[in-house]
């Protein structure tokens, strides 16, 4: 029973029963975190996930010590292989979705559509997490 009865406090656990995912609010375009009066700016919930899943699809797997070795995505192992481009494609989008998966907060990724502009990778990523669905290109 509440205090305060008229008053309804937030949720502090997911319907998955995982705690309130926070983290902190990514600008996308320059690859930064948001900053306001001196401390990042902290968001929860669904944008909250995405920044995580942005951040990890671009952090190579393997290459910083100070991440765990399920953190990240391995990528770059398809520069310099001579692959045709669809098999590149292929094992990018394969790439992606086991680096976020490992996320109990996402629940399936499903890479919507993939191409390459000259040298660059692109794509265009779904994916639904215990607090709804976000797009994203990467």
């Amino acid at each position: 029973m509440s205090l305060f009865p008229m008053f309804t406090a937030g949720q502090s656990e997911t319907a998955a029963g995982l705690p309130v995912y926070q983290d902190v609010k990514m600008d996308y375009g320059s690859g930064t975190p948001v900053w306001s009066g001196g401390s990042p700016v902290m968001v929860s919930g669904l944008e909250a996930v995405k920044g995580w899943a942005w951040r990890c699809i671009m952090t190579a797997r393997y290459r910083y010590p100070s991440f765990s070795w399920s953190y990240g995505c391995e990528l770059e192992a398809l520069v310099g292989h001579p692959y045709t481009a669809d098999t590149k494609l292929a094992e990018a989008r394969r790439y992606v979705e086991e680096a976020l998966l490992v996320s109990p907060y996402i629940r399936e990724v499903q890479v919507t559509d993939s191409w390459f502009e000259g040298d660059t990778l692109h794509l265009d990523v779904r994916i639904a997490t215990v607090y709804g669905e976000v797009d994203m290109r990467v």
